[in-house]
């Protein structure tokens, strides 16, 4: 097993061409939100700018829209059909489809909430041929049908903390590692099982674990930014493995740079947010 360092993560990140243009630094697409869950989509889209993306397209259901609207300077939200509760409808799916077709990475899952046409839709996306990010509801939609994985036909990415895990049908009687191998070995998916010492695997049996971030992190919105960041490296080119570890060392990193800031008891995720240049910067 490898464990992360700045020299590792230094030799991940894309080289950013000085001549280049904002289309030639990823494309990416958040669907997120739901009413009640109207700041997860704002810390991934974000976090997604602030890690280096071009692009940032943004879409929540339509109460969510004016909220989001707001909100964004960089990122550019739109409205989606959405459900009686305000959670993503059916009628979403054509429209999400059209804009990912334009982009080069989709996350779907930051505060999406439950319902039976989210769930299903969330479902019938997974057979959208751009590397993808499931997050939060996003793997919940799919915990009773974990072998739609399988058939995925590009590259996936799975975000879970320990409850999702199990959600999903992994085991941990082995231990995290054992389990986050296994697991990304049968379904052909790269792994982030978040927590103390997040580990990281992939389909071909790597696996590496991150030494940085603290207790401070532990606070609702902190793994939005890290699904915003992941999504950000892909939509830029990172090699996927190499994508992942860069994401969560340096999502611990801008952590442990706001928790010397403003301690681990007060710093938010906004704090997180707003170290995410300096961590980048300083390595």
């Amino acid at each position: 097993m490898e464990t992360i360092t700045a020299a590792f993560v230094r030799q991940c990140l894309p080289q950013r061409d000085p001549e280049g243009h904002k289309g030639d630094f990823g494309k990416v697409l958040c669907i997120c939100g739901s009413v009640g869950y109207t700041g997860a989509p704002i810390f991934a889209s974000r976090a997604a700018v602030r890690t280096g993306a071009g692009l940032v397209f943004l879409g929540v259901p339509q109460s969510v829209w004016p909220v989001a609207a707001v909100k964004s300077d960089e990122a550019m939200p739109f409205p989606l059909p959405e459900t009686a509760d305000g959670k993503f409808s059916l009628l979403a799916e054509e429209p999400i489809r059209r804009r990912a077709a334009g982009c080069d990475a989709v996350l779907l899952g930051c505060g999406l909430g439950r319902d039976w046409q989210t769930d299903t839709l969330v479902q019938d996306l997974l057979n959208m041929e751009k590397p993808l990010v499931l997050d939060a509801d996003g793997l919940n939609a799919i915990s009773e049908n974990s072998e739609l994985l399988q058939k995925r036909p590009a590259v996936t990415v799975l975000t879970p903390h320990e409850g999702e895990f199990l959600r999903l049908g992994g085991d941990l009687s082995r231990g995290r590692e054992a389990a986050a191998a296994a697991f990304s070995q049968k379904y052909g998916v790269y792994l982030i099982l978040k927590g103390h010492r997040t580990l990281i695997a992939d389909p071909e049996g790597r696996l590496a674990v991150n030494n940085t971030g603290n207790c401070g992190m532990a606070k609702g919105g902190s793994g939005d930014v890290l699904a915003g960041m992941l999504l950000s490296l892909l939509g830029q080119g990172c090699e996927t493995f190499d994508a992942c570890c860069a994401a969560v060392w340096l999502h611990g990193r801008a952590g442990d740079l706001a928790a010397a800031d403003k301690g681990e008891r007060s710093m938010t995720p906004t704090d997180l947010l707003e170290q995410i240049p300096y961590a980048l910067k300083n390595i």
